[in-house]
């Protein structure tokens, strides 16, 4: 029987860990934060289920165009938010989701010891003075938030999003340091629960790694309700002055506000674990490198997750954790490909995206055709008054074979599904465009973006 010992409880860890023991190894789990980890305690389920509140929240406060009035004393519509409540709401639930996930992982017969691991040598793990031999070895330890050393985080005005759900009251000014995807979705989330929210971003918009279109969607989305969006300019420092905080720009600028929230990138957790000791390569960041099917430069050694930095997803760490066991017992395995991964910035509305970008076509790398269709075209759109957003398709320039899409709107991180299965299948804008869709929804735009790109056979 194969040993694996797995070090890390995370999507990474869990997933591979039901894996290896679905076919038959002996398998251990050394877990510090318990399982889930980062992902489902602190960071992805909490965060979510915050986002989920404010959605809500916004929704009531919208409702008045739909002609719902929920009166107060002076006659408005109004809503209040109970941050405690909110927050005892999101750490119950997260801590269920982890007591479900662990349950499943001792079910299925897998051993989970606390701790901290590090590598002896590449089969020897050491957890405190225990000593577990193994034949095959997954590191999967996650990332932690990035600090800047002038603006470190102290859990009281100065946070991390890891300090949010310990939060009592709503922020009333939030500073939000970074335009990345979390930053974006915080800034969106506290603004829908009720903050007066500033929005930093180093660069000329917000969330510059995403489609160029949909980025300027979610911005004038952000600007309209009432955001500060500060472009072109970076946090020099942080101060908390005991009442509040007050953020240096690069460009000399100070902004004040009630909290400041840091969001500058993430650090992998690859410290003190005996890696480079054991043959492991590390990048200059600290992250783990690996090939396509998890292993690292040590033989009988992967790793999986954030601490790899590739694509840092809990859906691609769970697919490097599962192409790791399937590799290292034997298993029929296919290379992680990104270019199938779909992702979504869980913003009001909602960004998602899988596959090739319209920045791959205009820059030549790929000879395709792009059609974006507006959502405010949509009958189920309008009736629920979400008009902001589109659907955007690419397909290849001759073959009509779907690349890659982009969808802005409500719940699109369910609606990427359709462009995820088409371009992992390799469908045709055709095939999509014969597929029925309900009437009225809003994945009818997928079937009609597909029928705007298809083209007349030649005759």
């Amino acid at each position: 029987m194969t040993k694996v010992v797995i070090i890390g409880g995370g999507p990474g860890g869990y997933e591979a860990a039901l894996v290896a023991a679905q076919l038959g190894a002996d398998v251990t789990v050394v877990d510090r934060d318990g399982i889930g980890g980062a992902c489902v305690l602190t960071d992805c389920v909490p965060s979510k289920t915050l986002i989920a509140t404010s959605v809500r929240s916004t929704y009531v406060r919208e409702s008045a165009r739909l002609g719902i009035e929920i009166p107060t004393a002076d006659g408005r519509p109004d809503v209040t938010v109970d941050l405690r409540t909110v927050n005892e709401r999101v750490k119950r639930l997260a801590q269920a989701q982890s007591d479900d996930t662990a349950a499943r992982v001792l079910k299925e017969g897998v051993e989970v010891i606390p701790g901290e691991a590090r590598l002896v040598d590449p089969s020897i793990v050491a957890v405190g003075d225990q000593r577990i031999r193994a034949d095959v070895v997954l590191v999967a330890t996650g990332a932690h938030p990035r600090e800047l050393p002038s603006a470190r985080p102290d859990g009281e005005r100065i946070l991390t999003w890891r300090h949010l759900y310990d939060l009592t009251e709503l922020p009333e000014r939030l500073i939000v340091v970074g335009s990345g995807v979390t930053g974006a979705e915080f800034a969106n989330a506290y603004q829908g629960l009720g903050s007066e929210v500033t929005l930093v971003s180093s660069r000329e918009r917000v969330m510059p790694t995403q489609d160029a279109d949909a980025a300027e969607v979610l911005e004038g989305v952000f600007r309209r309700l009432g955001m500060t969006v500060l472009g072109k300019t970076r946090a020099e420092s942080v101060t908390n002055t005991g009442s509040g905080v007050v953020v240096t720009l690069s460009d000399g600028r100070t902004v004040e506000g009630s909290h400041c929230l840091m969001t500058v990138g993430m650090i992998p957790n690859t410290a003190n674990l005996g890696l480079e000791e054991a043959g492991v390569r590390l990048d200059k960041g600290g992250f783990v490198q690996v090939d396509r099917v998890s292993r690292t430069s040590t033989p009988g050694v992967y790793a999986a997750g954030d601490c790899t930095g590739v694509n840092m997803l809990a859906s691609v760490a769970a697919m490097q954790g599962r192409i790791a066991m399937w590799h290292a017992l034997g298993e029929a395995v296919s290379p992680l490909k990104l270019s199938t991964v779909a992702s979504t910035v869980f913003t009001h509305p909602e960004l998602a995206s899988v596959g090739a970008t319209e920045e791959d076509v205009r820059s030549g790398r790929v000879d395709a055709r792009v059609v974006n269709l507006p959502l405010d075209t949509n009958p189920r759109a309008k009736m629920t008054n979400s008009k902001d957003g589109f659907v955007k398709l690419i397909c290849r320039q001759q073959t009509g074979i779907i690349m890659g899409g982009v969808i802005v709107g409500p719940r699109a991180s369910e609606l990427i599904l359709g462009v995820s299965v088409a371009v992992q299948q390799r469908l045709t804008v055709d095939e999509i465009a014969h597929t029925f869709s309900v009437y009225p929804s809003l994945s009818g735009s997928v079937t009609e973006a597909a029928r705007s790109l298809m083209q007349a056979s030649p005759e």
